[in-house]
């Protein structure tokens, strides 16, 4: 299992060079908000919206929106978002993993459907792709100087895997471990840049050049949907 996915080294080097603040921000806050509907907004009690907070605050977003978003959570403003999970295939029958966040449920299946038609793909059923993916927790910790330390040190840890990339180290954990290692790398004097759950494909599938450009774009286009919060694949 890969700790580490071409997609995602796309996605990342796309947030922070399209600009797209506004959008990221709104996606947001919904996480935001709906993680304090759900379980309360204290961040020191609700590991979801403690971590839907800490990315907020990775990408600037001003503490006056982060606190209204919590404070909405808590009233009736948040009653109509539902989180949903999609599955299918893409450009060279790619699997595809889709968290969705939104207050229509309609609008959001016909929106994926039509790119994914769009792009020769299909929406499966519940459970078409999910097999090959794993649930994991996904930390990237700030990389220094002396890498190599800082990787030994990750692997102490007892994580599932550590991998060193261009924007850090990835470190993936069980899904159950995320709050518990995030806790101990912080501990060792190590910056956590991210971290979050994912699904995490078990095994990466190698394209032609042209088909994984159009791959990327149908991932790009279904990320750009606002209802759309994440996207997993085995690109």
């Amino acid at each position: 299992m890969s700790g580490h996915s071409k997609w995602s080294t796309i996605k990342h080097k796309k947030e922070t060079t399209d600009h797209k603040r506004g959008q990221i921000f709104t996606k947001l806050v919904r996480a935001i908000t709906v993680a304090a509907r759900d379980n309360g907004p204290d961040i020191d009690s609700n590991f979801k919206l403690r971590l839907a907070v800490e990315k907020a605050r990775q990408v600037n977003m001003p503490k006056v929106n982060i606190d209204r978003a919590i404070e909405k959570g808590t009233g009736a403003g948040s009653l109509g978002f539902m989180e949903a999970v999609y599955e299918g295939f893409g450009p060279g029958n790619i699997a595809v993993i889709v968290a969705v966040l939104t207050d229509n449920k309609n609008r959001a299946v016909s929106e994926l459907k039509k790119i994914f038609e769009k792009n020769r793909g299909s929406l499966g059923q519940p459970g078409s792709v999910s097999f090959l993916f794993a649930k994991k927790g996904r930390l990237v910790v700030e990389k220094k100087a002396a890498a190599d330390e800082q990787m030994l040190k990750l692997i102490d840890l007892g994580v599932d895997d550590v991998v060193e990339t261009e924007t850090g180290i990835v470190v993936i954990t069980p899904a159950n471990r995320l709050d518990e290692v995030k806790s101990k790398v912080e501990a060792e004097g190590l910056l956590v840049k991210e971290a979050q759950l994912v699904y995490l494909a078990k095994n990466s599938l190698e394209l032609d050049q042209a088909t994984r450009a159009k791959a990327e774009n149908f991932l790009e286009s279904l990320t750009d949907l606002d209802d759309v919060q994440e996207v997993y694949t085995n690109l």
